[in-house]
C-alpha cells in the first residue's frame, strides 16, 4: 500500500495536481504518524491493514466535516471535502452493498452461535478480520444487533 501511495504521489506532483498532491500527502503523514506511534510502543511499523484503517478513518472524518460545512452553508469547503474522500477511496478495496453486508453479518453471527446481543463484540471481530476496509463497521453493527436482537 505504501509503494501505490508513493506512486500515485509522484504521478500527482508531475502533473500538478494540488488537491491530489495535497490529500495524498495528508495520507502519507498519517501513515507517519502511525508508524512512530508504534515505534515508541516497540511494535511493527503499520501494515497494509492498519492503512486500510488509517484511510477508512480519514474518509469518515472528512464526511463528517462535509456535513458540517454543509450545514453552515460553506459548499466550497464541502465540495474540497468531498474531492479529498474520493481521493482517499481510491485505494480501499471495493465497498460491499448493503446485501453484502447482511449476508456477511449473518455469517458472522452463526459462526459465533450468535445466541443475543452479548455476542455482537464476536461477531463484529469476525467482520472486521474479514472485510478490513470492505464494508461500513457502524451500519454492520447495526445489521448485527439486528440479527441478534430476534
Amino acid at each position: 500500500m505504501r509503494e501505490i501511495i508513493f506512486e500515485a504521489l509522484k504521478v500527482a506532483m508531475k502533473s500538478r495536481n494540488k488537491r491530489r498532491t495535497s490529500t495524498l500527502r495528508l495520507v502519507q503523514a498519517a501513515i507517519k504518524d502511525r508508524d512512530i506511534a508504534a515505534r515508541t510502543r516497540g511494535t511493527d511499523p503499520s501494515s497494509d491493514e492498519d492503512i486500510l484503517q488509517i484511510l477508512s478513518k480519514m474518509i469518515k472524518q472528512r464526511e463528517d466535516s462535509s456535513r458540517i460545512y454543509e450545514e453552515a452553508g460553506r459548499l466550497e469547503l464541502c465540495e474540497q471535502e468531498r474531492e479529498e474522500i474520493e481521493i482517499i477511496r481510491e485505494f480501499l478495496p471495493r465497498q460491499m452493498s448493503e446485501d453484502e453486508v447482511r449476508d456477511a453479518c449473518s455469517h458472522a453471527c452463526v459462526e459465533v452461535g450468535g445466541s443475543g446481543l452479548r455476542d455482537m463484540g464476536k461477531a463484529m471481530a469476525i467482520l472486521k478480520a474479514n472485510y478490513p476496509g470492505q464494508m461500513d463497521f457502524g451500519r454492520a453493527s447495526v445489521v448485527v444487533k439486528g440479527i441478534l436482537a430476534n
